[in-house]
């Protein structure tokens, strides 16, 4: 056997038999999440931008739009009726939340009863963050942590005894205050502007792409070479072992255990005739 043959063999083993990444274009497995994304062409107003490759289904996307949804029944209006700039970012954010597939770098184990797996620190766009809290600033509430603590004896979240309604300027003294927050760190205050490659965006025009998917390979990478924290480094060559789809680090050993065989006997069979 000559060292053609086997590198021949470790080339095609990794073209035929690429890795897939399981952080890139995934659905989280949550209550209302499909279990592949796929296209969905009648997505609902503010959750269109996802409908070439979503995880929402189109009744999620409408839903979302609700006063009342019943995704989770729950109402934005708690402490009287949330202003409409401000509703529509909590409406961007379930249609990030519910549609996007680029969320994977971030998913979570979750130990609730109706979801096995959540987000976690994702890298919000300043941007997003910020206008969030400036068309919410004027907006009511009664709770800084809107993931636990209502009362659900109606059904539907209520104030808990005792809270009183303020405004967010004053439950979110920052944006930073809101994006954290609000979902129980789901999100994350980045002075990544968007565009950056660094960064998820909530807002994005389709007919430019989905910006989210360079951002969800960027920190997927980060996520294999740094697991501890994804410190922000750049790719170096040698990642690129790392990075080597499984049939080539198999097939690797076997490969190191042939090359000294077939040199002796390329030489033998080169130098005999002399």
């Amino acid at each position: 056997m000559a060292a053609g043959p086997v590198l021949l063999v470790l080339l095609a083993a990794g073209v035929v038999l690429p890795a897939r990444d399981p952080l890139l274009n995934v659905c989280m497995d949550a209550k209302h999440h499909k279990s592949k994304p796929g296209p969905e062409g009648k997505l609902h107003d503010q959750c269109s931008p996802w409908k070439d490759n979503a995880c929402c289904t189109a009744n999620t996307s409408s839903e979302a739009h609700r006063d009342e949804s019943n995704l989770y029944n729950f109402n934005w209006n708690h402490c009287g009726v949330m202003p409409t700039k401000c509703k529509r970012h909590f409406i961007q954010d379930t249609c990030l939340y519910e549609c996007s597939p680029n969320l994977g770098p971030w998913i979570d184990q979750a130990d609730s009863s109706w979801r096995r797996e959540r987000i976690l620190h994702v890298p919000l766009c300043q941007e997003d963050c910020e206008q969030w809290w400036e068309d919410c600033r004027d907006a009511v509430t009664c709770k800084e942590n809107w993931h636990k603590g209502w009362n659900w004896a109606t059904g539907r979240n209520r104030c808990p005894w005792g809270s009183m309604c303020r405004p967010f300027s004053e439950v979110f003294p920052r944006p930073k205050d809101l994006c954290e927050k609000i979902w129980s760190h789901s999100y994350k205050y980045t002075t990544a502007r968007r565009g950056s490659g660094h960064c998820i965006q909530m807002w994005f025009d389709p007919a430019q792409g989905n910006p989210n998917v360079v951002v969800a390979k960027y920190y997927s990478w980060k996520k294999r070479s740094s697991p501890v924290g994804m410190e922000d480094v750049a790719p170096e060559s040698d990642q690129a072992v790392c990075a080597l789809p499984w049939p080539v680090l198999v097939l690797l050993p076997l490969a190191l255990v042939l090359l000294p065989e077939v040199a002796r006997g390329c030489g033998s069979h080169r130098w005999g005739s002399l």
